[in-house]
């Protein structure tokens, strides 16, 4: 294959995975805003628990992986992957929980964010962590009302989701299909039955109903379509484009839960997402150095 083939087949499939990240973050952001109605009856953790464990039954069901058959190597990967969905869902329901979702949307992709800035390879890019960081300070307000709780959940999100962008690839790449999705998901949940079991019996009908409806379509589903978004273009430019979740989070937070942004706050999102948004149109026009290899260490 010619460069100019390839060139036009790396175009294609970066394209076709931003049309799946696009739908992706508006999936997680809707899910988001319609799981925060419970959060006051049920708490945050309960309701990522819940909604995880029906996300897990759901691609269990459609998926039906192998659970024999793995390498120790293997199983690592999917550990950690379910690991990071488990933390990721709980510490940015927390933020949800104390910040407007545009807000906490913006904090949750400085992990992408810092992912797709350490796969670049001029000094240039070097100045972007600088313009993030003067995002983040304008997002948390400093001299106002600052959720600090809010800003801490949001933190721990965005290293559990650059974890979760990472070892989407190595899981991808040790697996043809959704097998080890299915199990990734499936171990997040179980990690999580501590909040979710303890919650269940008090959850009544027509909460299961959101609960149900936020797991497929904001796990099952948006975790699918970054699986497939991730083989198809690279964990870097899906990386990036996670900015628009902030974009997106701060769209249905003003629709759907009337929350109000301050100027500081949308210039700071705007940093970030810009920031980000440059750092992987600076790396993908510069040599990357390979994801490590099943033989490697992870």
């Amino acid at each position: 294959m010619n460069d100019l083939t390839g060139a036009g087949a790396a175009r294609t499939r970066a394209f076709l995975g931003a049309g799946l990240v696009l739908v992706s973050c508006l999936s997680v952001q809707a899910s988001a805003a319609l799981a925060s109605t419970l959060f006051d009856r049920l708490g945050a953790p309960a309701v990522a628990g819940l909604r995880q464990l029906c996300a897990a039954l759901v691609l269990m069901a459609l998926v039906r992986p192998r659970v024999r058959g793995h390498t120790r190597r293997e199983w690592a990967g999917m550990v950690v992957y379910g690991a990071a969905m488990a933390v990721m869902n709980v510490a940015y329901y927390g933020a949800v929980g104390h910040l407007p979702l545009g807000v906490a949307a913006t904090l949750l992709f400085l992990g992408p964010f810092v992912v797709a800035v350490a796969s670049a390879r001029a000094w240039r890019e070097a100045l972007l962590p600088a313009v993030g960081l003067v995002g983040v300070v304008l997002v948390t307000e400093p001299g106002g009302t600052v959720e600090w709780a809010g800003i801490a959940f949001g933190l721990l999100s965005a290293l559990a989701l650059a974890c979760y962008t990472v070892f989407a690839q190595r899981v991808g790449r040790a697996s043809s299909g959704l097998e080890g999705l299915a199990v990734s998901v499936g171990i997040s949940a179980m990690l999580l039955l501590p909040f979710s079991l303890p919650a269940a019996p008090g959850v009544s009908g027509s909460d299961w109903g959101l609960v149900a409806v936020s797991g497929v379509v904001g796990v099952a589903f948006a975790f699918t379509l970054d699986f497939r978004a991730v083989k198809m273009a690279g964990a870097k430019v899906v990386a990036t484009l996670f900015s628009l979740d902030p974009l997106m989070g701060a769209l249905i937070g003003a629709l759907a839960l009337a929350e109000s942004l301050s100027a500081p706050v949308l210039v700071g999102m705007g940093l970030i997402v810009s920031a980000g948004a440059m750092a992987t149109w600076r790396a993908e026009r510069l040599p990357v150095s390979p994801m490590p290899s099943s033989t490697e260490r992870p």
